[in-house]
């Protein structure tokens, strides 16, 4: 198998605060209707928050829920979502079928609960460990889809989805698998959890005039970023292998390290990414149409990230469409990046930029690049597009999504 093998994105699924299902998310999105609200934890100040809403499609008997985790709920019902997506119905091989899954935290709720019921002597349920452990999703999710093949977990921050998708690639390329199931998932909506976020002094309070536009990425007036919980999977194929045209083709990645502090971005580091991922994908700055960035909200990752794509682009810059689609789905943290893979995905497929909601004014530090605000812009010359994970800890990944 060559390193030069196509790689196609057979299948998308979703369980998200913007819905269940990649078209109705896009439709979603680019009219501007976002999935953040007021969230309430008892002895805790309110937060905006991006849940996902309804019952999951996952599929469990009442018996089978009893010590799944929501994260692993989550993650099963986006990975059904993306094999009915892809109308992969049963696996020729089990054990050439590979799981790449990325999460940040586990089963957060689990082990906030067991730490409650310590602390308050009440007894600790015996599921604890095993629905709680950062493994537990991607075991649920081989069990019941009966993968057999690798089975892999990536706890890489803010960059683990994105990770996963990337390892899954080079597996697909590698020849080791025939299909990847990859992508990311994450419920970090619990009261430890959010109490610890809110110590940092990142999170932003729910605008008392517009909740759902708390998060504002690159605007002047943005004050931090939004939680979210949700999940979002791929199914990857090589091209030889695929059964129909696939929804679009990755093109490369990259993964890279800032090495210099746990929680502050660098330019080196994020311009390293870039260019490795666009040297991956053989294309040129000026071939890449948009920029999903990572685009947080925060005061000192949006202000880097732009400085970046300004010294990559170039004089190509001022041409570059950018927009986080956080502002409209919150930080899933380590599934943000396969969300934000998939939206990516859509928008080639679309031939439309979502936009950043939520901005009135734009932050001078992030000027110099063409911001996609408020609605979608019609792009149908788009052909390639980029996706950014920055991640505490300094890992950087970007992925590159062609049109298929």
């Amino acid at each position: 198998m060559t390193q030069a093998a196509r790689i196609g994105v057979a299948g998308i699924g979703l369980a998200s605060p913007l819905g269940d299902d990649l078209g109705a998310a896009w439709e979603r999105l680019v009219d501007g209707r976002g999935g953040v609200g007021r969230m309430a934890f008892d002895g805790l100040p309110d937060i905006a928050a991006a849940q996902v809403a309804g019952e999951l499609a996952h599929g469990l008997t009442r018996l089978q829920m009893v010590g799944t985790e929501r994260v692993s709920q989550m993650a099963l019902a986006a990975v059904r979502g993306a094999l009915a997506d892809a109308r992969m119905v049963a696996w020729a091989d089990p054990e050439r079928v590979g799981l790449y899954l990325g999460t940040g935290m586990g089963g957060a709720a689990t082990m906030d609960a067991g730490f409650a019921a310590l602390y308050t002597g009440a007894r600790i349920p015996p599921l604890t460990v095993p629905a709680g452990m950062v493994n537990g999703a991607s075991a649920v999710v081989a069990i019941h889809a009966d993968i057999r093949g690798p089975v892999l977990t990536y706890a890489v921050a803010c960059a683990s989805s994105s990770v996963a998708i990337a390892e899954a690639a080079h597996a697909l390329r590698r020849g080791e698998i025939d299909v990847a199931v990859c992508g990311g998932v994450e419920a970090p909506l619990a009261r430890g959890t959010v109490a610890a976020w809110q110590a940092l002094r990142t999170l932003a309070p729910p605008d008392e005039a517009d909740v759902a536009h708390s998060c504002r990425p690159f605007a002047a007036n943005r004050a931090g970023l939004v939680l979210g919980e949700g999940a979002a999977f791929f199914v990857l194929r090589r091209e030889d292998d695929l059964v129909g045209a696939p929804r679009a083709w990755l093109a490369g990645s990259a993964v890279r390290c800032d090495a210099l502090h746990l929680t502050n971005p660098q330019v080196r580091g994020q311009v390293s990414t870039l260019k490795a991922a666009l040297r991956a994908s053989g294309l040129e700055p000026s071939d890449v149409g948009y920029c999903n960035a990572h685009g947080t909200a925060t005061q000192a990752g949006d202000p880097v990230e732009c400085e970046a794509l300004r010294d990559v682009w170039g004089e190509h810059a001022s041409r570059l469409r950018v927009s986080s689609t956080k502002a409209a789905h919150g930080h899933l943290l380590g599934a943000g990046g396969a969300l934000e893979a998939a939206l990516t995905v859509a928008a080639l497929q679309a031939g439309v930029v979502p936009p950043t909601l939520g901005v009135a004014t734009l932050d001078a530090r992030c000027a110099g690049l063409a911001h996609v605000l408020g609605e979608g812009q019609r792009a149908p010359d788009l052909r390639h597009a980029i996706t950014n994970s920055f991640a505490f800890g300094g890992t950087n990944v970007a992925l590159v999504f062609s049109r298929a």
